[in-house]
């Protein structure tokens, strides 16, 4: 399949040259600036091709360059420095949602060949996660911060995830880092198609929100927030118990501007309380019975968690937040391709478990592991292999892709990336002794 070095690195670092596939089949560079001539509405191409910045961006969020500096200097970009600052912090919105878009079709589609995908919680439905993100506070570099004191947000995004396929779906970004979520929901609901059910925390529970999902003939999971009205219909009836708490079950009432929907409210009195002292837990849903009973909304709204252990992988493993970009744009977009790098990394992942069905990849493999592999092995591996190397996954299909993966995934050696579980932590006992002592002897200690 690959000539001889290449040969060798699928064989002993299959997950590295995996993702370096996805990258020349989807983000090559001619296709990628090709896509750009097509979206991009202000911007144009002289010297810096698009293709260049994500190639770039790519570099500095998988940690294989530290900053955007040192990317730019191991680039081929024939321009100064600045101007690729320029370039960056006058990237369009509508670009950086869309460059997520664009890969998570192209996964979605390669995870559909390899048959990778989870099963649907809710069948014949699109399930949703949805959730707020803030970007960290930047360094006050640029002219407008230096004498500001206080952090400075340089942006904020409401972002999509479908659990079925592991993959962030949409990106929806704000410039404005003291935004509200909600403010952003409109142009949310613009993309809302028939047959979705959206599944989102309290934040998100607005009449405006709910009424214009119902409208649209989609459906909504929504913890309760505590200053949305609504009218009770019947009393609340047990109809179950899930792990955290005994469920119950009523029909309530809502009015928005002159309309009227009945709604079904699950409440579920918690066996602990939450780390807010909340011993109750109300969930506003118009999903049918039939669809989904009590305790299944319940347990769909317990797995809402999957998107913030998504965030986690990527505030982990990815440099997600580059406090090195201060203006909102360049920000914006480097937080994008960290998306983008998670979504290719989510295909390698659904790839080892399609090639390994008798294994649990999500509980038995490591992605701390396999992230640790793919940086330490990359940049020696795009020293040593030549470019012309990689055309095999240029010219190849997504379906030809697809099985190049498998096959690829079905060399790996699972045991180097095993999870090490720990049991709980012993309690520690009060740390009393040389109490006042600047230091102790360990070797003294221990005998």
């Amino acid at each position: 399949m690959f000539r001889p070095i290449l040969q060798k690195f699928s064989e002993k670092s299959p997950v590295t040259v995996m993702v370096q596939g996805l990258l020349e089949r989807i983000l090559n560079a001619k296709k990628i600036d090709a896509w750009f001539e097509n979206v991009g509405e202000v911007q144009y191409t002289r010297k810096i091709l698009f293709s260049s910045l994500v190639s770039m961006m790519l570099q500095v969020v998988c940690k294989v360059k530290k900053n955007v500096y040192s990317a730019y200097l191991n680039s081929h970009i024939d321009a100064s420095r600045q101007a690729v600052y320029d370039k960056l912090k006058n990237i369009e919105l509508k670009t950086t949602r869309e460059m997520v878009v664009y890969v998570a079709n192209e996964a979605k589609y390669i995870i559909q060949e390899i048959k990778g995908s989870y099963a649907p919680l809710l069948p014949g439905l699109t399930t949703q996660f949805i959730d707020g993100n803030c970007i960290e506070s930047s360094e006050h570099r640029i002219q407008e911060l230096r004498q500001t004191k206080a952090g400075a947000l340089p942006g904020k995004s409401l972002v999509v995830f479908e659990p079925e396929f592991g993959l962030v779906t949409d990106l929806f970004p704000c410039e404005d880092g003291h935004a509200q979520e909600r403010s952003l929901l409109k142009t949310v609901l613009e993309t809302v198609k028939e047959k979705d059910a959206w599944v989102a925390d309290r934040n998100f529970c607005t009449l405006e929100w709910m009424f214009g999902l119902h409208q649209k003939g989609a459906y909504f999971i929504l913890r309760q927030h505590g200053n949305t009205p609504y009218k009770p219909l019947s009393e609340k009836e047990f109809v179950g118990e899930t792990e955290t708490g005994k469920v119950y079950e009523q029909t309530v009432l809502l009015t928005y501007e002159k309309q009227e929907i009945q709604i079904r409210r699950i409440v579920i009195k918690l066996h602990k309380p939450t780390r807010n002292g909340d011993k109750e837990l109300g969930l506003f849903s118009n999903l049918e019975r039939d669809k989904a009973g009590g305790v299944r909304v319940a347990e769909i709204y317990r797995k809402r968690w999957t998107i913030e252990i998504a965030f986690q992988k990527i505030e982990s493993y990815l440099h997600s937040e580059i406090n090195s970009l201060g203006y909102p744009k360049a920000a914006l977009f480097g937080f994008a391709m960290a998306l983008v790098a998670f979504n290719l990394y989510a295909v390698v992942m659904s790839a080892i478990q399609a090639a390994h069905p008798d294994k649990n990849i999500q509980d038995e493999i490591s992605d701390y592991y396999v992230a640790d592999e793919i940086s330490s092995a990359y940049h020696g591996m795009m020293l040593i292999v030549e470019d012309e190397e990689w055309s095999v996954f240029t010219s190849c299909s997504l379906s030809e892709l697809g099985q190049a993966l498998l096959k690829m995934a079905g060399n790996i050696q699972l045991k180097r990336f095993k999870k090490n579980k720990r049991g709980p932590k012993n309690p520690s006992p009060p740390k009393e002794k040389y109490k006042g002592q600047p230091h102790v002897s360990t070797a003294r200690l221990i005998s």
